[in-house]
């Protein structure tokens, strides 16, 4: 089994930081990319921020210049830096994870519980 532990989120007021963490556990072959996916009740969900094994990263417009995500590819794990937070960044955030298991050789995609953040005066 594969799980994708999240933490990090919480209440902050605008222009506040969060960084957000996602580890994948499990019987793990390697994990081809790693990033985070935003929803609010009732809308879609929206890509924030995904890097891949090689270190190329996409970004959604709106949180170029705020957001940035990293990863340890020792440890199995993605973060998020948020800064400058905004009443619009508030939602549930996902992790979300493209690896093999052991024993496979396609990639396949996993999901996070989602860590909501909320931001607030």
């Amino acid at each position: 089994q594969v799980h994708l532990a999240e933490s990090g989120g919480g209440l902050v007021e605008p222009g506040e930081s969060l960084r957000l963490s996602c580890v994948a556990s499990g019987n793990i072959r390697g994990v081809v990319d790693m990033g985070w996916y935003r929803q609010v009740e009732g809308n879609q969900r929206e890509l924030v921020a995904t890097m891949n094994l090689s270190g190329s990263k996409k970004l959604a417009d709106s949180v170029k210049g705020r957001f940035a995500i990293s990863r340890d590819n020792i440890n199995k794990a993605a973060y998020l830096q948020m800064n400058n937070l905004n009443a619009d960044d508030t939602a549930v955030y996902y992790c979300n994870a493209r690896l093999v298991i052991e024993g496979d050789i396609r990639a396949r995609e996993f999901w996070g519980q989602g860590t909501l953040v909320t931001v607030s005066s």
